[in-house]
């Protein structure tokens, strides 16, 4: 996986990802993170890569110009199109499933936005697609940027041990982790489950999965509702003293 960042603050985003599993997976070659600092890509002596808007208002605009140039050097190189992604408060939300979609993806771009936003002509133009990490706004697109390389980075191959370090995770089956515990066994008289420890398999693998369940249905119920849950889920969700026929 090869993925490019245009951004006003490189450093930045670099210290970050050369950090922990990401920068690990990048010293080993699994995968290739470039940060591209917009400002090479400006046309005037001061480096400007943003400008007023038109019909009046607060605020400045990311001019189009420094953006086409820097992704037209970033096709040049990658001798292809990355999948050009712009990071907007206005965008689809993201979820595990559109990162399961993307990490199929050999080549992705994203672009950091700032001030009020970008051009509408290089969204039309270049934009494949927008994305929002949730419902509110940040000052700088660099922070939303990061969460997404590193939510799409972790599924790559050899960034990981193994699949299952993200199979078993949270929302990737549509569901929520199971709750999980360590060592001691007992602290301040709050015990691990025991069936954590009897040595049966199969029976630690039923309790996550009705764990699994247990939570979701407490902590994000709604994500139940885009689930059809087969019978044995519905009879753990009543036992548990939920209602069933709430979901599907």
């Amino acid at each position: 996986m090869k993925l490019d960042l245009i951004t006003l603050f490189p450093e930045m985003c670099e210290t970050v990802l050369s950090e922990s599993i990401i920068g690990r997976a990048q010293r080993s070659g699994a995968i290739e993170i470039c940060c591209h600092q917009l400002r090479d890509y400006a046309l005037d002596k001061h480096r400007r890569v943003d400008d007023t808007v038109y019909g009046g208002g607060m605020g400045m605009l990311m001019k189009c110009e420094p953006i086409a140039l820097c992704y037209e050097a970033i096709c040049a190189k990658r001798q292809t199109k990355p999948h050009f992604v712009y990071m907007s408060p206005q965008g689809r939300t993201l979820s595990q499933q559109r990162l399961r979609e993307l990490s199929e993806i050999e080549n992705i771009c994203v672009l950091a936005g700032h001030y009020e936003g970008v051009d509408q002509r290089v969204l039309d133009s270049l934009i494949d697609e927008e994305i929002s990490i949730g419902d509110y706004v940040l000052t700088g697109g660099e922070l939303p940027a990061l969460v997404f390389i590193d939510a799409l980075s972790r599924m790559a191959p050899g960034v990981l041990s193994n699949n299952e370090c993200f199979t078993e995770e949270s929302h990737w089956n549509g569901l929520l982790e199971y709750p999980q515990y360590t060592k001691p066994q007992v602290w301040r008289d709050l015990e691990v489950p025991p069936v954590l420890y009897s040595g049966d398999h199969q029976k630690v693998d039923r309790w996550r999965r009705e764990q699994s369940l247990i939570n979701t249905a407490k902590k994000r119920p709604e994500m139940l509702l885009k689930r059809e849950l087969s019978e044995d889920e519905k009879t753990i969700l009543k036992t548990a003293g939920f209602d069933p026929s709430l979901y599907k």
